[in-house]
């Protein structure tokens, strides 16, 4: 009896033994399973992390191409207006865009990744180009400018826009906007100011008469015989011939002067001036906006004058300068002219 006692006691340690190695063995494979749960839930939050920058990137990407976008079509529509070929998603027709363009795309990119980076490329190749086009017209205005003996940079720092409005910086990617639209503008900028000079620039007849029955410069006093300066030139023709502004601006001056006469004095900015002197009546009043060719008055004798005729001078900040250079317009300036003109008309008549 004591021995089966002794064995069964026995056996009933070993079975104890038995089940709590078991137990314990199964709470280290609950614990290993669950170290291994929170492993792999650590590495999926991870990777869910990821996957969030990553769309958050495109979504950044994709938000500063719209952006850079709107700034491309605001830049275009403030030049040149509504025209063909105007840039749009990133892809236009417009020839300052047609070329190769082949973005560097990472071989690991999403095809969402690379349809926007073939966006950026098509943007930056039209910047670039544009930029160029851009460049080439303006020194072609500033060539222009130099013909009539103007400094075009000094002109053009005068024929600025008054601009201003509280600062908003720029949100695109990375804070700063890429070089090549920081070109662009100031291109664009560039050509601004010279077009508008060139237009500011009297170049138009003012009146049908052929000159000049005296010219710029020295001549002999008709009345007294003297030697004198003559600050214009003058074109003969009959009484109650039209008589026409020779450049857009705004008159400043309507009435009499000592040895003029009858004066109407017409203000085109950048501190250029004309004056129209000895009429027979006015066809516009102080402070009235005219553009080139508006009938401003009628050819007369009035003042120091010795019969009908139109007596015309330039004044650069008030001092007289040679007309005839003004008068004498080059084909290619007349061109440059006309493609000013056209592009200001067609945003919207500001030239």
């Amino acid at each position: 009896m004591q021995l089966v006692a002794a064995a069964l006691l026995a056996g009933l340690a070993l079975a104890w033994l038995a089940f709590t190695v078991s137990l314990v063995s199964a709470r280290m494979e609950m614990a290993r399973e669950r170290t291994s749960l929170t492993a792999k839930k650590q590495a999926v939050e991870g990777a869910a992390s990821k996957v969030d920058s990553y769309r958050q990137s495109i979504d950044a990407l994709a938000r500063d191409l719209r952006q850079r976008q709107d700034f491309i079509d605001d830049l275009y529509r403030t030049h040149f207006g509504e025209a063909d070929g105007q840039p749009g998603d990133g892809a236009t027709s417009s020839p300052v865009t047609q070329g190769a363009v082949e973005p560097r795309i990472p071989a690991d990119a999403s095809p969402q990744a690379a349809a926007l980076l073939k966006i950026d490329a098509r943007q930056r190749h039209f910047a670039l180009r544009l930029t160029q086009a851009v460049e080439q017209r303006a020194d072609r205005t500033a060539a222009a400018i130099r013909s009539f003996g103007l400094n075009p940079n000094a002109l053009a720092r005068r024929a600025a826009q008054a601009q201003g409005g509280p600062f908003v910086p720029w949100r695109g990617q990375g804070g700063d906007l890429p070089g090549e639209f920081e070109k662009l503008a100031s291109a664009l900028a560039r050509m601004e100011g010279l077009e508008s000079g060139l237009l500011s620039i009297p170049s138009g007849l003012p009146t049908a008469a052929p000159m000049q029955s005296s010219s710029y410069g020295y001549r002999r006093d008709p009345f007294n015989g003297h030697a004198a300066f003559h600050a214009g030139i003058d074109f003969p023709g009959r009484r109650g011939q039209p008589i026409l502004a020779a450049a857009a601006g705004r008159i400043i001056f309507a009435g009499q002067r000592s040895g003029y006469g009858n004066v109407i004095e017409v203000e085109h900015g950048n501190g250029l001036t004309t004056r129209y002197a000895h009429l027979s009546a006015f066809a516009a009043r102080a402070g009235q906006r005219v553009r080139r060719g508006d009938k401003i008055g009628l050819m007369g004798s009035t003042g120091r004058s010795t019969g009908d005729h139109l007596h015309f001078e330039v004044r650069m900040n008030g001092e007289a300068i040679n007309p005839r250079r003004f008068l004498e317009t080059p084909d290619d300036v007349i061109r440059a002219q006309k493609m000013a003109r056209a592009r200001f008309a067609e945003i919207g008549g500001r030239g």
